[in-house]
């Protein structure tokens, strides 16, 4: 063989080598990962004298999901695994009455979940003082939100040095149209509803009134209640705790101790010696802690022999038509509804709702199998951080809905947002796109120019139709008039500590409250939960991202299609789409 050819083959060779062992290298990395998660959560233990440690900056979702990471400079894999709402709130009922457990450490350093997951949280670590038990947090530093789940402690401690950060609660609204005036893009806004401000951001600089007049009521509704709660477990006023914040007197750990939000300022042994005298020991290392994680997994299990079951049903995340990645909701989720609706050994549905809408068709479609559902079954609603206007929608018809007061719902409206690239194509890139058409109105909306008049008003009127449908949806599910809900509607958001003076919601309550009615409901005192949809195993979604292969159709896009695909994809616009959704908002706590 020539030597040419010598070299050719063997780099070719060792390049197959190298890929197959690159590949059995990070294969074997993810088999050892998920291998050793199974190992450890297969037979969690518990000792006894344990300390429950709730580490907050530790994730808690709405459903238990797992998670991966590869480092490929170490060559290294790490599975986690979050913790659902239902579970870490169902660990703490069963710690109050586990002899096994002595007390239970908050580790308040930052905040692994939502606020009103925040709100249900710290509702079930109320009920676990009136236990007797011990609870005690410590922190490094304090803002308002882990502040908010520590202050209900019999004991809060903050490191001595540590900083105390608590500034209120903010929301930043970011605005687009300069930009997109810049750019050369032209946006149309067409909407039902003065307060529906989803696509406000991309054709106005700043907030509309009425945008700035429902955040303030808002952010102020959900303040209170946490003010509210604060001072309820401490020895001062929500009017005091305010004033403080707004006059700057919470800067230190001193002021924290003198306003007595915390009651002692310890080093990290200080806290351990503390811990030695609860539990009875001489030395921190006889202390034996058992995460929440762990201690879920060991002591939360299903009742297998009731064979009557209450399905929680998850609508958890945007509404969207093809629902087949992680995070969204649409048909695929609404047959998940219809196998709880046949299986006939469930008696009862509890409809989680996190959403903040989405796609109008998609949303019709989970809330006809809602409706079918309600039909054969009790079906109870469960709110958590956002059901509002397309999530909303899915859920209005459900027998009661409880709420927490922090969650943000209504909302109803609707609108749709039509961008155009033509304009931005020709002044920066001196490209001109000409579109032929059979028909008058052939290219509406296809992205390369605005609507004309007669397709706005085409437009307009989908929207407005829509709109009313929505509110006689509404209407017919809260027994309300459609005059009444047009008055709280115009697509304004509303907290969940205001939604039940208008009728929105029947009741504030979390998850568990939820469930113990559709029980009453059904008539069941035994009954086994089981969850919808089932979550897929970290491992089995690697493998068909794997899988995954572009179409030919991809491949063969147009210049014309691909530019306006590209341009939706830079502004964070979902194209041409008429929506029942609100902004997903970022609230600060600091």
């Amino acid at each position: 063989m020539k030597p040419f050819w010598k070299v050719v083959f063997g780099g070719c060779l060792g390049a197959l080598i190298a890929f197959f062992l690159i590949n059995l290298i990070i294969f074997g990395l993810i088999g050892s990962a998920i291998s050793s998660m199974g190992s450890k959560e297969s037979q969690p233990s518990v000792p006894r004298g344990a300390i429950l440690k709730i580490d907050l900056s530790k994730p808690i979702g709405e459903q238990g999901k797992e998670s991966f990471s590869f480092n490929p400079l170490l060559m290294s894999a790490n599975m986690g695994q979050s913790v659902s709402l239902l579970d870490a709130i169902r660990a703490l009922e069963t710690a109050a009455t586990d002899p096994q457990v002595k007390f239970v450490y908050l580790k308040a350093d930052g905040l692994g979940m939502d606020i009103a997951q925040a709100e249900e949280f710290r509702n079930a670590l109320v009920r676990f003082r009136e236990s007797g038990k011990p609870l005690v947090a410590y922190s490094q530093n304090l803002s308002a939100g882990n502040y908010y789940i520590a202050s209900v402690a019999d004991k809060v401690i903050l490191n001595t040095y540590g900083d105390v950060m608590i500034q209120g609660m903010s929301s930043s609204l970011m605005y687009y149209k300069d930009l997109i005036d810049h750019l050369g893009v032209d946006i149309q806004l067409i909407r039902h509803g003065k307060y529906k401000s989803a696509g406000e951001p991309y054709i106005k600089s700043e907030p509309s009134q009425e945008n700035k007049e429902q955040y303030e009521k808002m952010l102020g509704t959900i303040w209170g209640v946490m003010a509210d709660a604060v001072a309820a477990s401490r020895d001062f006023t929500a009017e005091q705790y305010n004033a403080w914040i707004d006059n700057l007197e919470l800067e230190s750990g001193k002021d924290a101790l003198e306003k007595g939000l915390v009651d002692e300022l310890w080093y990290d042994d200080q806290v351990r010696d503390y811990f030695c005298t609860l539990c009875g020991v001489k030395e921190p290392k006889q202390l034996k802690y058992v995460s929440l994680k762990d201690y879920a997994a060991a002591k939360v299990k299903p009742n297998l022999r009731s064979k009557e079951k209450i399905a929680v049903v998850y609508a958890d995340g945007e509404i969207v038509m093809d629902d087949k990645g992680d995070g969204n909701i649409g048909n695929n989720f609404a047959r998940e509804i219809a196998k709880a609706r046949r299986d006939s050994s469930v008696k009862a549905v509890v409809f989680r709702v996190n959403s903040p809408g989405g796609s109008v068709q998609a949303s019709a479609a989970i809330e006809r199998e809602i409706a079918l559902t309600k039909a054969c079954k009790p079906v109870v609603a469960s709110y958590g951080g956002y059901a509002a206007s397309g999530g909303y929608w899915i859920s209005c018809g459900a027998d009661k809905i409880f709420s927490d007061k922090s969650t943000l719902t209504g909302s109803i409206g609707v609108f749709g947002l039509i961008p155009s690239f033509g304009k931005a194509l020709r002044k920066n890139l001196h490209l001109n796109v000409y579109e032929v058409s059979t028909h008058k109105h052939g290219s509406k909306a296809g992205g390369m120019d605005p609507l004309d008049p007669e397709e706005e008003a085409a437009m307009q009127k989908q929207i407005d139709e829509t709109y009313e449908d929505f509110v006689a949806r509404v209407a017919a599910g809260r027994g309300l008039t459609t005059e009444a809900v047009d008055e709280i509607a115009q697509g304004r958001v509303w907290a969940g500590g205001d939604a039940i003076r208008i009728g929105l919601v029947d009741e504030w309550g979390g998850l568990t409250d939820a469930i113990r009615y559709a029980a009453t409901m059904a008539g069941l005192e035994n009954y086994r939960l089981v969850e919808y949809p089932v979550v897929e195993p970290v491992y089995n979604k690697l493998m068909a991202s794997m899988n995954e292969q572009g179409t030919e159709q991809d491949i063969r896009a147009g210049f014309a299609d691909a530019a306006t695909r590209t341009g939706n994809w830079l502004l964070g616009l979902d194209g041409p789409v008429v929506a029942a959704r609100m902004e997903t908002i970022e609230i600060k706590l600091k």
